[in-house]
């Protein structure tokens, strides 16, 4: 194993054993509340629509936007810098604050200031900077970075923030609950916000027309750090700005419900500065702690550019300028759970968005630290306020960091011709990106390869070299693939004069060469239902290159496969999958990789499999041909097919002919694909992959059937458990 790996593997293991279990346990509160808050939404599809189409619009015309919030801010007395990095947006601040005369500085939490350092910078100019946020307050003292966007301090336990606070402060009685810290921090916040010279905060949402900033926080320390101090800076990135102040509705529906699973977060503030209240003078004999004080009020707003206008010319970073900052896509991933931001971050964002802005404002070394934390298993697509395709930033971020190493080498085309694009992935990457000619390599020459493979000196030699961790298990190919099973046969058994349907069932590689078994249940059972079956041999989907950001060989391979498959479309023969992450190429990824027309076509015609059998049904196909039982079942679906919302078909059908079904609560098996092969990331994988295994190990339910749709979690489970999962149509099909 490559020095770096080992390095990646035992920082993920450090972070599993410290920080892992708080990580986790916030991440769960948090998608709950989700859960719970946006099943109230009668429209929250339709809110998110909304609030997309106000970004998308926002930012098409920003440069507009930015013209006109410059202006609204300044009519109404304040001032607008439009700073081009973090650099020009410090010199900016710092000189805000020497000509206030500044000695202190409080500020609300905020990443962009995260992202631009100002801390550091103003600290080193002589200028005292406090944390109001009680999160940020901690991560302040202990001398850390934030592991989460919004909830910076989500991997620290109430024990440990205690601990430091008894050891910063040494308080005479020292806090120990929730309530006691809190009270601790506010009250000695206070007394810096009362002192302060300069109040700095971010901006979640600008509007263009009126100057209105909102505040979305969970704490009141944002307001007082706006209104105390006679000065207010915000600082806040140029893609924040909306149009209209009407704008903001489907936001503050969505921002609190995505990221904590509030409702409404605690505090919605909605400012138009400068303020026209008189600064808090807190000396002023009038008015006890609260008197009014003639100073000027002043607001700067620092827009800041640092990447992001760039961003909005590249058509497939742009996206990432939608966010909304709420985190949702963090607290869905289930690597993120684990080891949280910590690991799963660049310089200053963490997550599956953080690609994106590592990328764009940092660049792709920051990016490329976490980036392949990232398994692309969709579950934050959904999750997402403004449904942003954080899977495909991801890889588009990853082919890129490909590029500047070696060069490609696509198997799949050209055999072992190096690409033509300059730069390439790592071996590792090269070695599961062309998986497909690895499982025909090994289908030709089995048993032969599967014993060569379970040899210690080629486990040894793929560790070292391709960094296969020999914990895993290796696939065992099988000589006789399933096209050759199929065409052995002679073909379809039902003639398609007598077949109400006909379809083209697509043999994803895994099924082709390694479980040829839910193949060719897959065929029995689409043919007691009536259906004329056809297996061509088709290329592979793209899954697998895709996945090691080979963008390249991904789209070479959707031309093949759409090439292979349009005359079947044309001929109205519907495409029949088993694999979900082939389909998911079929019916969201090939949107990035074929023309429109064709992406359409062979997205409205392909089918998973037990959607598929559930439609032939409820048309009236004899369910007395499948094979129904009493049998108890546990059932875990792909992470893809819970994306493509298909999960409920194989549960309707399996109750349907009369099985007990437990669903899995856990989202994701941690499998991944290649991700649970790699050594740097084998412990996570597994750490992730037991919380699936303890639900299905509970007491009383040790005795079901366990059941997996996908192939990632069939290995997974197949190494973690004692007993062998199948796929629901091995259970259904007939004799």
């Amino acid at each position: 194993m490559s020095t770096d790996r080992a390095e990646t593997a035992a920082r993920l293991r450090e972070l599993l054993e410290t920080e892992g279990d708080s990580v986790k346990a916030n991440t769960a509160v948090f998608n709950r509340g989700r859960y719970d808050s946006v099943a109230e939404l009668d429209d929250y599809e339709e809110l998110k629509d909304r609030a997309r189409e106000i970004k998308e619009d926002a930012i098409e015309r920003l440069p507009e936007l930015i013209d006109e919030l410059t202006e609204s801010v300044e009519e109404n007395g304040g001032h607008v810098y439009l700073a081009s990095d973090a650099a020009a947006a410090n010199r900016y601040i710092e000189e805000v604050c020497l000509e206030a005369g500044a000695e202190t500085l409080v500020k609300s939490k905020s990443m962009t200031s995260e992202e631009i350092e100002v801390n550091d910078h103003l600290e080193q100019a002589g200028i005292d900077v406090t944390e109001t946020d009680l999160a940020e307050f901690v991560l302040q003292i202990a001398n850390e970075e934030p592991s989460h966007i919004v909830a910076p301090a989500i991997h620290k336990s109430r024990e440990e923030i205690a601990r430091l606070i008894e050891t910063v402060f040494d308080p005479d009685d020292p806090p120990e609950t929730a309530e006691e810290l809190t009270m601790f921090a506010r009250e000695h916040l206070l007394e810096k916000v009362k002192a302060a010279d300069v109040g700095m905060t971010g901006a979640n949402f600008l509007v263009a027309e009126s100057g209105t900033m909102m505040l979305v926080t969970s704490e009141g320390n944002a307001r007082k750090s706006a209104v105390a101090p006679d000065t207010h800076v915000a600082l806040a990135g140029v893609e924040k700005i909306v149009p209209r102040f009407e704008d903001l509705a489907p936001f503050v529906e969505l921002i609190g419900r995505s990221g904590t699973g509030q409702d409404l977060t605690s505090y919605v503030s909605l400012l138009t500065p400068p303020v026209e209240s008189p600064a808090v003078d807190f000396d002023s004999p009038d008015v006890p702690g609260f008197g009014g004080s003639d100073a000027e009020r002043e607001f700067h707003l620092v827009l800041l550019d640092n990447g992001r206008m760039a961003m909005r010319e590249d058509s497939d970073l742009q996206e990432t300028l939608y966010c909304i900052r709420c985190a949702a896509c963090s607290n869905t991933c289930a690597n993120f759970q684990h080891v949280g931001g910590h690991a799963f971050g660049g310089e200053t964002y963490s997550g599956g968005i953080a690609t994106g802005w590592e990328a764009g404002v940092h660049g792709l070394d920051s990016a490329a630290e976490f980036n392949d934390l990232c398994t692309g298993c969709s579950r934050c697509v959904p999750a997402c306020p403004v449904k942003i395709d954080i899977p495909w930033i991801n890889e588009v971020v990853r082919d890129r960091i490909n590029h500047g190493t070696g060069g490609e080498f696509d198997f799949l085309v050209d055999g072992l011709v190096p690409d033509a694009e300059e730069g390439g992935p790592d071996l590792q990457k090269r070695l599961f990106g062309n998986y497909g000619t690895l499982a025909r390599l090994g289908s030709a020459t089995a048993p032969v390869s599967n014993w060569v493979g379970s040899l210690p000196p080629a486990r040894l030699a793929m560790e070292r070299l391709f960094g296969v961790d020999r914990r895993r298990p290796l696939p065992k190919f099988q000589r006789e693939t399933l096209v050759d099973w199929f065409e052995g046969r002679g073909g379809p058994r039902v003639s398609a004069v007598d077949a109400e349907r006909e379809a083209v069932f697509y043999a994803d590689a895994y099924t082709n060469y390694v479980d040829v078994g839910r193949g060719k249940a897959t065929v029995r059972t689409l043919e007691a239902l009536g259906v004329h079956v056809r297996v061509p041999a088709v290329p592979e989907s793209g899954r697998a290159p895709l996945s090691q950001g080979m963008l390249a060989t991904a789209d070479e391979a959707a031309s093949a496969v759409y090439g292979t498959l349009a005359e079947h479309v044309d001929s109205g023969r519907d495409i029949v999958v088993v694999e979900p992450s082939d389909l998911a190429m079929f019916r969201s990824d090939y949107e990035h990789l074929l023309p429109e027309r064709s992406f359409d076509r062979l997205a409205e015609n392909s089918y998973e499999i037990l959607e598929y059998v559930y439609g032939l049904l409820e048309n009236g196909a004899g369910e007395e041909r499948l094979r129904a039982g009493q049998d108890r079942v546990a059932y875990h679906s792909h992470c893809q097919q819970r994306t493509l919302g298909l999960e409920g078909y194989t549960e309707a059908v399996l109750e349907r002919l009369g099985y007990d079904v437990l669903t899995s609560e856990v989202e994701c098996c941690g499998m991944a694909g290649s991700f649970g092969y790699k050594r740097q990331y084998y412990d996570l994988a597994v750490d992730v992959g037991h919380d699936l295994v303890d639900q299905f190990e509970r007491p009383g339910e040790r005795d079901r059937v366990v059941l997996t749709s996908g192939t990632s979690c069939t290995d997974q489970l197949d190494d973690l458990m004692a007993r062998e999962p199948i796929h629901p149509i091995e259970l259904i099909a007939p004799e």
